[in-house]
């Protein structure tokens, strides 16, 4: 039966019957089928950009704005990093079967945590066709099942990077099924798909706010929010100027599309009237809404509301907040951020201490981009998403945040009094 024309309880039992042989698989078989399929994906690329362009074709017929087609945009050097993540995901330590604690009891009883797989991880996303790849990598050196269900938008795209994984998964003797995509790109499917309990044992969505809000009002299998990410930075009193504007610039410009670059400015009063000519006159083509303070100071920045300052915008526009003082920069943030990655710029380490403690965020940054809040900068290999919830994990998600812990007891023959 095709992946096609299975239906969603179909793919969960495959996805379920799958699992298994993942999770016994020797680190050598995972790394072996994860290098196979970073080369499958160079073998098929103009299968899969093919696949991409028809995407692109549609998408921009369909009105999908160009920062949203950028996210879905797949070339050589996207197809390359995207092949180079899987070769470092299996170049990362096996998680699974780490002994994370240890200790004895006074009856003579070892007792060990272990981590173990979680067993079928399913994934929705929109638009980027990368995180199909990104997901697999990181499930499979887990010992996981990546069940995937992608946005319409990217069908084609996913349908082939999916395709060339299978076969290279296949061919090293793994199960082709640990990938699993789902093609029915429905509502429909996907409220199904949520609700999939004897199937998926954790759904990460990736996607924006009304993705996030059909989880919520929809799933009934245990998930972990991947999501929005209104960040800041945050130009301090003490700041050097110049480096506050080079954080600024690449927070925001790098890669406006994506979670964690800057949406909104905060700058201390005491420094604003010469910073904030310096951010605009660097961040050329980049729009600023902002307080009454802010647009005293430029003429350039217009007017922003609540909505301005609680948007992730994920396109050259940013909002501008003044402060008196630190306890309001974090009291501003706090607010309206969504407690993804925030960011201060300072030369004062007592106030640097101060932001980092009482900021509620999954990452807290000093004196560095936004942008270095993902999973490959921090280390971890490609990554499955950056949480924003505070169970069972928090911020990038890599290979440890894809297992579980179980307790193993060792005895020698001890019963209970």
């Amino acid at each position: 039966m095709s992946v096609s024309t299975s239906t969603i309880a179909d793919l969960g039992r495959r996805a379920r019957g799958a699992a298994p042989a993942l999770a016994v698989a020797s680190t050598g078989q995972k790394n072996a089928a994860l290098h196979a399929a970073a080369d499958r994906l160079f073998a098929d690329a103009d299968r899969i950009i093919e696949g991409n362009q028809l995407d692109l074709v549609r998408g921009g017929a369909e009105g999908i704005p160009d920062n949203l087609l950028d996210r879905l945009r797949l070339d050589g050097s996207r197809l390359e990093a995207m092949a180079s993540g899987l070769r470092q995901v299996a170049d990362l330590p096996d998680p699974v079967g780490e002994v994370t604690d240890a200790w004895d009891r006074p009856n003579g009883l070892r007792i060990s945590k272990v981590r173990v797989p979680l067993g079928v991880v399913a994934i929705i996303y929109e638009m980027r066709p990368n995180v199909t790849s990104d997901a697999f990598g990181l499930c499979l050196k887990s010992g996981n099942v990546a069940f995937l269900r992608g946005s319409s938008a990217a069908l084609e795209s996913n349908r082939a990077i999916a395709a060339s994984i299978r076969t290279a998964v296949a061919d090293n003797d793994l199960p082709a099924d640990a990938l699993v995509l789902v093609e029915d790109v429905s509502r429909e499917a996907a409220v199904e798909f949520m609700r999939l309990r004897d199937s998926i044992d954790c759904l990460i969505p990736r996607g924006g706010p009304s993705l996030i809000r059909s989880i919520l009002e929809n799933a009934t299998v245990p998930y972990v929010i991947d999501g929005d990410g209104n960040c800041h930075v945050y130009v301090d009193a003490a700041a050097d100027l110049d480096m506050a504007v080079s954080i600024l610039h690449n927070a925001k410009t790098h890669r406006p599309s994506v979670c964690n670059a800057a949406e909104s400015l905060v700058v201390h009063a005491g420094v604003a009237d010469r910073f904030l000519p310096m951010a605009l006159a660097a961040l050329d083509g980049v729009e600023f809404v902002g307080d009454g303070h802010s647009r005293r100071i430029s003429p350039a920045i217009g007017p922003a509301d609540d909505d301005d300052y609680a948007t992730e915008f994920l396109d050259l526009k940013i909002s501008v907040r003044v402060v008196t003082n630190l306890a309001e920069a974090i009291e501003h943030v706090n607010h309206a951020g969504s407690g993804h990655s925030e960011a201060i710029v300072t030369g004062d380490e007592a106030a640097a201490e101060r932001f980092c403690t009482e900021v509620d965020a999954a990452a807290v940054l000093v004196n560095a981009s936004t942008r270095f809040v993902d999973g490959e900068e921090f280390g971890f290999g490609a990554e499955i998403g950056i949480s924003t919830q505070k169970l069972h994990a928090r911020g990038p998600m890599g290979l440890a945040q894809l297992t579980t812990e179980k307790y193993v007891v060792r005895g020698d023959g001890q019963v209970r009094a």
